[in-house]
């Protein structure tokens, strides 16, 4: 099953509800204001996201929101702190949406070419 996090007011996710929906693919939707990612959600997302970009620390960067105001909280971090810091504020510093497709394919902001592949 296909999970989206992400918050009701973000455009992007109303954007991947649709994207779903018209195709009729079965999703579920987590809110992050009400509940966040788990630790090994967590993992299993940036694994995923490391396997396209080639390293955990680029699947950080790529998963980060450099448009939020807390961005400058953790932009000089260290690697480790980074995914640290990322994990502990999910809805304030992760990009939206994220989407999961089982534990081995994840997508972080708009990616309608590869969701076209997840059926």
């Amino acid at each position: 099953m296909i999970q989206i996090f992400g918050t009701n007011k973000n455009f992007d996710v109303k954007t991947a509800q649709r994207f779903f929906k018209e195709r009729r693919i079965p999703f579920q939707f987590v809110d992050l204001k009400e509940k966040e990612m788990s630790r090994g959600e967590f993992d299993s997302v940036v694994d995923a996201v490391a396997r396209e970009t080639g390293s955990r620390a680029d699947a950080i960067e790529t998963m980060t929101d450099t448009k939020s105001k807390d961005y400058a909280s953790i932009a000089y971090l260290e690697d480790g702190e980074k995914e640290n810091k990322l994990f502990e504020n999910q809805f304030t510093l992760l990009k939206q949406p994220v989407c999961r497709n089982g534990k081995t394919s994840a997508t972080v902001g708009l990616a309608q070419k590869e969701w076209e592949s997840w059926r």
